[in-house]
């Protein structure tokens, strides 16, 4: 299996953090991921196909979002708070905690 690719912390940028949490599927993943707990992929949205997934996982993965562990045949993710919090101080809880406002109206 090819290696997974994660920027270094200094490498994410603003614009694809931004872009990536731009879309409601994988803001609800980085919502699932919010207490910082290690999840294994199949249970943070069951609901959505795993091709669907795939992509999205990509995507947060690639602009620095989320860690992506492979154990076996799982993928098992965590979201990157602290090196986003480091590059974009606030950045993450206020996305988060507009999303849950939202959602919750």
């Amino acid at each position: 299996m090819a290696e997974l690719h994660h920027p270094d912390a200094e490498e994410i940028e603003l614009v694809d953090v931004l872009a990536a949490l731009g879309h409601p599927v994988r803001l609800g993943i980085a919502r699932a991921l919010a207490s910082g707990e290690e999840r294994f992929c199949g249970e943070i949205l069951p609901d959505v196909p795993k091709s669907s997934m795939t992509s999205h996982w990509r995507i947060l993965r690639e602009s620095g979002v989320i860690h992506q562990r492979r154990a076996g045949r799982k993928l098992y993710l965590t979201l990157r708070r602290g090196e986003l919090e480091s590059r974009f101080p606030g950045l993450l809880d206020i996305v988060l905690t507009r999303a849950a406002e939202s959602s919750s109206k």
